[in-house]
């Protein structure tokens, strides 16, 4: 079979699993079961939950959890069938109006959390002792924690309500706008997945011309990308200065369960590495290139001479799955799933969502993965990254909905560890010098976009989120943030033509979840660390690492590192972590 032929086979999922259709009974059904529940839910609990005993409380979130979960299946079944297709205008309809039903439905249940963190703290510690409220004991830890940023009532359920007609609103409109993209490659029309993909050809003139119809298109869309990010900036400012954070970052630490210093002393270790990091890798890469400087569109170019392996989808299968075995074979069995049923969305094709992600639905059901694989080896790694996630979501659905979701942080560890392992796989398997050579510098760039380009991107937020509040940012200011914080990271080896300083345009996480992109870094270098672990001593780390991912959201990173003797507020923490890619860059240049 040719590769293009085994593209065309490639998975496509069932989403039946979860509804049979958009106008299906059962869906319909879901709904006015969820209305009515959740009005008699009010009706039974709001003003009173101060006066439940412990085991009467734990029985009132027991019932608050059933209903979160029937409505997240819900929005789940939307946001997959959206994802599938963003650019149909039914299905854009349907998803619109699925999320406003969802969210008419949840003010009668918004009540519940409020009250809970208006509860004392004495009386709430009286009531935990009873086993039925005890198991929320985590759950409620984590609520409580926003205690101090939560406003009046009244105030969170206009917020509550607004969301659909608000921030919703404005990335949805980001969605549609790329998935209706365009680029202009060679005379070929192409999305935004296939376009960006062709930065990774051999041939730099391939890579020369995407990266051009990349930039040009970002380009003539730039003020409405401009306009998306200034309102949302600005409605985050609102809520922030009403909410009491102290910085634009700190609400997104306190839902990572990470303190700012953490993440702080994430943020300055890595951006000191970058000489001995990005900055000496890149100069490598130019040498290899024979050249002083490299073009932007050659970052991610594979190495001159070096034998790029295409893999069709059973290849890239068996590959993650005898990397997953090796370590664990349970780890692997449950990854099989993904496999043996239509849980996984892998082909390219107009209107599809572009990158790749991992949904955890509801424990009731099953994750499901969403990639564009083109049949390169960083397509087999996302596959590994993807599919990490996935098996950590499966794990966790033991502990419930409202247990079972992770931190952002937590939740990168499964899949940068499910890269690693499959890394090492396809490093042992390379016998020939070139090719391994060329493995190991995929390796190293990888690590750089999780590491360096992620805290750059977080840079670039704090930036833009800081000047935002002097006011409005035209298009070329925001470029010009991008740029400087491009130059910071990726250091002097590169020539930037000016169309890149339209690249920031296209990244979805600066819309969908501002500060996520540093949790890419604290999980690589959480892995590297744990990885380092599991090759000094690996008896039991498998099964130790398994019931880290089962935990899903019981325990914060300090519980969860404990049984590995791993601690992320000690600075030698991140140092450790990051000495591994200087470790891989040390071997290049004696490999070169």
């Amino acid at each position: 079979m040719t590769l293009s032929a085994a593209k065309a086979a490639l998975p496509e999922w069932d989403l039946r699993d979860l509804f049979p259709g958009r106008d299906s009974p059962e869906l319909e059904a879901a709904f006015a079961a969820a209305e009515k529940d959740a009005v008699a839910f009010q009706g039974r609990y709001e003003g009173r939950l101060a006066g439940l005993d412990g085991k009467a409380l734990g029985a009132a979130i027991a019932e608050y959890e059933r209903l979160e979960e029937r409505l997240s299946r819900i929005t789940s079944y939307a946001d997959l069938t959206y994802a599938g297709n963003q650019s149909d205008s039914t299905i854009a309809k349907f998803y619109q109006t699925v999320q406003e039903r969802v969210n008419a439905i949840s003010t009668h249940t918004l009540f519940f959390t409020l009250e809970l963190n208006r509860l004392d703290d004495a009386a709430l510690d009286a009531k935990l002792t009873a086993p039925d409220l005890a198991r929320y004991a985590p759950w409620l830890r984590d609520l409580r924690a926003f205690r101090p940023h939560q406003l009046e009532d009244r105030m969170e359920k206009l917020l509550h309500e607004k969301y659909v007609a608000g921030r919703a609103a404005w990335t949805r409109l980001f969605d549609e706008t790329m998935a209706g993209l365009r680029f202009d490659v060679d005379g070929k029309s192409l999305t935004s997945a296939e376009a960006l993909h062709l930065l990774s050809d051999r041939d730099g003139k391939v890579r020369r011309a995407a990266a051009k119809a990349v930039g040009k298109t970002l380009g003539d869309n730039v003020r409405l990308f401009a306009l998306v990010t200034n309102t949302l900036a600005k409605d985050k400012e609102i809520e922030d200065k009403w909410r009491g954070y102290a910085a634009p970052i700190s609400a997104r630490n306190l839902a990572n369960r990470v303190e700012d210093e953490v993440v702080d002393a994430l943020v300055s270790a890595v951006r000191e590495s970058y000489p001995k990091l990005s900055h000496r890798y890149y100069a490598l890469k130019a040498k290899w290139f024979g050249a002083d400087r490299l073009d932007y569109w050659d970052r991610n170019a594979p190495l001159p001479q070096a034998d790029e392996r295409d893999f069709d989808w059973p290849a890239a299968r068996d590959t993650v799955l005898d990397a997953y075995a090796a370590f664990s074979p349970d780890m692997a069995k449950v990854g099989k799933r993904f496999f043996d049923n239509a849980w996984i969305d892998a082909g390219v094709r107009p209107g599809k969502a572009p990158g790749a992600f991992a949904h955890p639905t509801v424990p009731s059901a099953h994750p499901y993965l969403l990639l564009n694989f083109q049949g390169k080896t960083r397509d087999v790694m996302t596959l590994a990254h993807e599919l990490g996630h996935g098996v950590h979501q499966v794990l966790a659905a033991g502990q419930g909905h409202l247990l079972a979701d992770t931190p952002l942080t937590l939740a990168e560890t499964a899949s940068v560890f499910g890269e690693m392992l499959t890394f090492r796989k396809l490093l042992d398997d390379a016998k020939d010098p070139k090719r391994r050579k060329a493995m190991l510098a995929g390796k190293v760039e990888d690590m750089l976009n999780t590491v360096v380009r992620q805290i750059a991107f977080c840079e670039f937020e704090r930036r833009l989120h800081a000047e935002r509040r002097e006011g409005e940012l035209e298009p070329a200011r925001i470029g010009e943030i991008w740029m400087d914080v491009q130059r910071e990271s990726l250091g002097p080896a590169f020539r930037f033509d000016p169309e890149y300083a339209n690249y920031w345009t296209y990244i979805p996480h600066f819309v969908h979840t501002p500060f996520y992109v540093y949790a890419y870094a604290f999980g690589d270098c959480l892995v590297n660390s744990l990885y380092a672990r599991y090759a000094q001593a690996p008896a039991g780390f498998a099964e130790r690492y398994l019931d880290m991912l089962r935990a899903g959201g019981t325990k914060r990173h300090k519980e969860l590192l404990a049984p590995f003797g791993l601690n992320a507020a000690d600075p030698a923490f991140w140092r450790g972590g990051l000495s591994l890619i200087e470790g891989f860059i040390d071997e290049l240049e004696t490999l070169t």
